[in-house]
């Protein structure tokens, strides 16, 4: 175990972890709600530094990153809890399970996995890497020393002092916006305040320069409607730019969420009308491998600039970052 960072001693053996919004109280002997952090005799402790769940070297569409170093290859790992209970989580099975007995992997072997694999970066994903902070920050320290870039994938839900912490260190902020209303926040995440899931997006951006990418799981019954779509929208075009590229995935049924239905293509398509006409340059349709809404296109001229199919480029035919028919600059940063 490691000592956590960004928390308070409190009396009688208490701690409160503020690292997230969720500020936790912990009594000696027990863990916060995200279940890597732990109460020892009045000190809080991290579980997981270093273990790893999964590890992959993915292409950067999977994460899905697409104005970020296309076509790179990008470590990515993850460790296990969350910050989050997502009854339709696709990784619930290492978001909300006992750290124990995985294999461990430091910060120096980290970096030179992701060198010797030839990836461009790394990033931490599958599971929330907020609540694995420290080794996050550490490896992001020892990453940019090579000259790799970092990516958090992440639900967003953290604190402004850790994520200025790390900021500095990270290249990419690819967060999820699951909702725009609070009681299907709590259906989908159980988080009700989501505000400073929305403040840390901004502030990585405009404070920090990180590249940020949003995406919605469109999820039936839950956040489908018109009045949620437009406001996610609305708000990327004013808080984070009309360059800022929006991903609208489908859902799909799983964990406790098997009841519902796979994400129609109509309401997907409905949602990529509504970005659009939002004034957003760039929204994509995730999730539905072969449609046309995967592909970047001229926000201009809507010339096609990037053909892909699922996390594969079939076409990249842009020329110094322009669109090749018409020359307008793009917002894509290339590798």
């Amino acid at each position: 175990m490691k000592e956590a960072m960004f928390y308070e001693k409190l009396k009688d053996g208490l701690v409160r972890c503020i690292l997230c919004p969720r500020y936790c109280v912990i009594r000696p002997d027990s863990r916060g709600y995200c279940g890597a952090r732990i109460n020892k005799e009045g000190t809080l402790y991290t579980l997981t530094y270093g273990l790893v769940s999964s590890i992959a070297n993915d292409p950067i569409e999977k994460k899905p990153l697409f104005h970020f170093y296309p076509g790179s290859l990008v470590l990515s790992l993850g460790t296990f809890g969350c910050n989050m209970r997502c009854p339709g989580c696709q990784n619930w099975e290492i978001a909300h399970v006992d750290p124990s007995g995985f294999p461990n992997l430091s910060p120096r072997e980290c970096v030179e996995l992701a060198i010797r694999e030839r990836s461009k970066g790394i990033a931490w994903t599958y599971n929330e890497p907020t609540i694995w902070f420290e080794y996050t920050y550490e490896t992001a320290i020892l990453a940019r020393e090579k000259g790799l870039y970092t990516v958090y994938v992440t639900n967003g839900y953290i604190n402004q002092e850790p994520l200025d912490t790390i900021a500095s260190y990270l290249s990419a902020y690819r967060v999820d916006v699951k909702a725009f209303k609070p009681d299907a926040y709590s259906k989908i995440a159980n988080v009700k305040d989501f505000q400073p899931i929305l403040n840390s997006a901004i502030r990585a951006k405009k404070n920090w320069g990180i590249h940020v990418e949003i995406v919605t799981n469109v999820t039936p019954t839950i956040n489908d409607d018109d009045e949620q779509l437009r406001g996610i929208a609305t708000w990327i075009r004013d808080n984070l730019g009309s360059e800022t590229p929006w991903h609208v995935t489908r859902f799909i049924p799983h964990y406790e969420l098997r009841n519902l239905y796979a994400t129609p293509l109509p309401t997907l398509e409905k949602a990529y009308d509504i970005g659009r006409k939002a004034g957003l340059r760039y929204v994509y349709i995730g999730n539905v491998p072969g449609h046309r809404y995967e592909n970047t296109y001229c926000y201009n001229c809507n010339s096609l600039l990037i053909e892909r199919f699922g996390f594969s480029i079939e076409k990249y035919l842009l020329e110094d970052n322009k669109c090749p028919t018409c020359g307008a600059k793009q917002y894509i940063i290339e590798g």
